[in-house]
């Protein structure tokens, strides 16, 4: 009964954090950097404070799930930025490698007061899916469910909020679904969202950087018209190479140093 309590509050959870994004973005719709930032401040805010108030239905605490501050936060989230420019580039050299795909300067001059908005408005965006997705709701099923259990869960989930903002069936199981795999693996790992944060940021930042966006970044990716098609799949395969790698590594880290085969009776690892 009380396992059956923690699943649903934690589905009540998930429902409740995109209800608070469709309502928000129907007043401010996102269609400059400027908007996204609000956007991003005010669910930042709802998601934490339905977090917290689901803490405080629970009797967790907010280190429970990976939330409270410690000085190790900066430093992680730094590693987590390493890890998702590295996926990036990653991805880019493989479709660099084909030979059919390069990179254009955008304009005769870099578009630099576009940098610092879209560097908020990602930053901002990432962290309200980690604290929506890979704190409260991750920890509390993985306390309940177990590890795969809930990061396919969590996966599913936000699979469909992806959907529900326009991509294809294709695309969120390609990318959303892949990429919180390995986001919820870096949060179970390390217990907190520093790292998957720093890792959902980076990666979302470079690719608009690298013209991989809905707005152009610095940079365009420049393909011969033949290779088109052969282009977006190594690109796939880039990104999941490189995100199954990472994965890998995050798991065999929690094996060693998380993991108990007692129930998870410890909820801070």
């Amino acid at each position: 009964m009380n396992q059956m309590k923690g699943v649903l509050r934690s589905l009540l959870f998930l429902a409740a954090c995109p209800l608070a994004l469709i309502v928000t973005t129907s007043f401010v719709k996102t269609t400059s950097f400027a908007n996204t930032i609000k956007v991003g401040a005010i669910t930042c805010a709802v998601t934490y404070g339905l977090t917290v108030l689901f803490l405080r239905w629970d009797g967790w605490k907010l280190s429970d799930v990976g939330l409270a501050r410690s000085p190790r936060t900066v430093p992680r989230l730094f590693f987590g930025i390493m890890v998702g420019s590295a996926l990036v580039a990653f991805q880019e050299s493989v479709l660099f490698a084909s030979g059919h795909v390069h990179w254009s300067q955008l304009g005769a001059v870099l578009p630099t007061k576009s940098l610092l908005p879209a560097f908020i408005a990602y930053l901002l965006l990432a962290l309200r899916e980690e604290i929506a997705f890979r704190a409260y709701p991750l920890r509390r099923l993985e306390f309940e469910l177990g590890l795969w259990t809930s990061l396919v869960i969590l996966g599913i989930v936000f699979t469909l909020e992806h959907l529900a903002g326009g991509m294809s069936w294709s695309q969120s199981l390609l990318g959303p679904f892949i990429g919180a795999i390995l986001f919820g693996m870096a949060a179970l790992a390390t217990r907190g969202i520093a790292v998957p944060l720093g890792i959902h940021f980076a990666f979302n930042f470079g690719q608009w950087l690298m013209g991989q966006k809905e707005t152009a970044g610095f940079w365009q990716a420049v393909i011969d018209p033949a290779f088109q098609k052969q282009a977006e799949a190594l690109g796939y395969t880039g990104y999941l190479l490189g995100t199954l790698a990472a994965t890998v590594c995050f798991w065999l880290y929690y094996r060693k140093h998380v993991y108990t085969p007692i129930a998870y009776t410890d909820r801070n690892g």
